[in-house]
């Protein structure tokens, strides 16, 4: 490796390190377990999983979108569960990558990931809203947000906790969040805005002696290893419990190739994923996290962004910034527990807000308001049901729009009366499924006049709708009608859309 992409490298691993570590504790938290958790998780996915990874520019680790599906998860199966679910999940991961799948994860409508991506930042703010005033979230999206009053109460009343400090660090943490993007000019660019923020809130909650929450770590990390045992992977053949891990295993894929589908584009031509090599590090990286009872992990577009910002040249940058996470860990934990989770619980809100963007509907509106529509339902559906009805309904909804456009006909007719002539123009796809709007929209034309069926902007046509069109013209000119079809430019998108030559002869009779 050449010296100065080494330099390169260790300079932007340093950066995601700091982008990462509050990430990492944030989302054990917000997933309802210890920090540790997801400090080993970012450990596994910088060293294990960067060090082969198809998207060498990507960064992995625990993710807020996850972290949704993990709180459900161990609210109804208990935290004994977690590192079954998490292994199999990585086991789907691996024989997916295996089997060469990987381009198939990202064959999802752009509005259900939108609307994915509102509805994880809704609940992510509900929920660690909650947190970040010390207080204890709900299981649901809907009860977190019913509760709003509950926790901002707390604030007002004397309690043996001080909530209302807590909120106030909270708000100083979103408030240096919000600021820095503003203030940084230079090279402070550089320096992450969640590490100046957690950096000030643990500073006014340390000189202020404040009686609130703080981080809690082991003296060891791998007294927070929970190994899974064979009692644990027994309860694997329950079949909800399947059906959470191949949830997992599929909402995990899509996040990460979406992800390395940005970091491709942000890379400019310096990297091209392998989208099977990356399911298939994914898959070990989540399958170790399972063994070890950890949180699970995709791969992570607000680190990738830091990566390739920060001047990345290869894989090493991820590599090394798992082993500064390691070492800090290893080295320094009470350095660690001096931070407040309410400034972790901040720092996800802040990212919960920015999920929610409510300006990529107004751009979505460009395509049309059922685009808008299946967005909001996916949304509101995950906010009120679960991440993954709420997916499924979006992919359901785009299906269905999909068959509507594909079996969509519009006929227009255009009678001179001066001249007796009928233009009917067909717009759509014209098909079997159709064929009755076809031939009826034919059949109505009058008898006596002159006819000109225009078929130029038509996206689709099947045979059904060619022998159709071949029969009533035969039948018109056997009854002295004058009929002009444009043959050619229906066979032209005949042949282009079934992949066939275009027929040498037209159907007889045409003008």
């Amino acid at each position: 490796m050449k010296t100065d992409t080494l330099a390169s490298d260790a300079l932007a691993s340093v950066v995601v390190f700091l982008v990462a570590l509050p990430l990492c504790m944030g989302i054990a938290i917000a997933s309802g377990v210890p920090p540790a958790l997801g400090l080993i998780t970012g450990i596994i996915g910088g060293i294990v999983v960067a060090s082969f990874s198809g998207c060498p520019l990507q960064v992995s680790g625990p993710a807020a979108g996850l972290s949704v599906i993990v709180f459900q998860m161990i609210q109804e199966h208990g935290v004994a569960m977690l590192g079954p679910i998490v292994l199999l999940a990585g086991v789907i991961q691996v024989a997916s990558g295996l089997l060469r799948v990987g381009q198939m994860f990202r064959a999802i409508s752009p509005a259900v990931i939108h609307g994915m991506l509102a509805g994880i930042g809704a609940l992510i703010f509900a929920a660690q809203f909650h947190v970040m005033v010390d207080h204890v979230p709900k299981a649901g999206g809907l009860a977190n947000l019913a509760a709003f009053p509950e926790a901002i109460a707390l604030l007002f009343e004397d309690t043996d906790h001080d909530h209302h400090l807590a909120a106030i660090v909270g708000f100083v943490t979103l408030g240096v969040m919000v600021g820095w993007a503003f203030l940084a000019k230079g090279r402070l660019r550089t320096v992450p805005a969640a590490l100046v923020a957690v950096i000030a809130g643990t500073t006014l909650a340390q000189v202020g002696q404040m009686h609130i929450h703080y981080v809690k770590l082991p003296g060891n990390l791998l007294e927070a290893v929970t190994w899974t045992n064979l009692p644990g992977l027994a309860g694997l053949f329950n079949g909800e419990i399947l059906g959470e891990a191949f949830a997992l295993a599929f909402i995990a894929s899509a996040e990460t190739l979406l992800s390395a589908a940005a970091v491709d584009k942000m890379a400019a031509g310096r990297q091209k994923t392998n989208y099977d090599r990356e399911l298939l590090s994914q898959g070990i990286g989540n399958s170790l996290c399972g063994m070890l009872g950890a949180l699970p992990m995709t791969g992570v577009i607000v680190r990738s962004a830091a990566n390739v910002n920060a001047g990345a040249k290869t894989r090493m940058s991820a590599i090394l910034h798992g082993l500064w996470l390691m070492m800090l860990v290893l080295v320094f934990p009470g350095v660690l527990q001096t931070v407040p989770t309410a400034c972790l619980a901040a720092i996800l809100v802040f990212t919960g807000i920015k999920l929610l963007n409510f300006g990529e509907l107004v751009r979505l509106r460009t395509y049309g308001w059922p685009i808008v529509a299946i967005a909001v339902i996916t949304m509101g559906t995950i906010i009120a049901s679960s991440l993954l009805t709420g997916i499924v309904v979006g992919i359901l909804l785009s299906l269905v729009k999909v068959m509507w456009a594909i079996s969509r006909l519009d006929v227009r007719v255009d009678h001179d009366p001066v001249s007796d002539r009928v233009d009917v123009i067909f717009e759509g796809s014209a098909s079997f499924v159709n064929l009755p709007r076809f031939t009826d929209a034919l059949d109505e034309l009058p008898n006596a006049a002159e006819i000109y069926v225009h078929l130029k902007q038509l996206n689709y046509v099947d045979h059904a709708a060619v022998d159709a069109l071949s029969d009533w013209e035969k039948i018109r000119l056997q009854r002295g009608g004058q009929v002009h079809v444009e043959w050619t430019e229906l066979m032209n998108t005949y042949a282009l859309k079934n992949r066939t030559p275009v027929p040498q002869k037209v159907p007889a009779g045409s003008h």
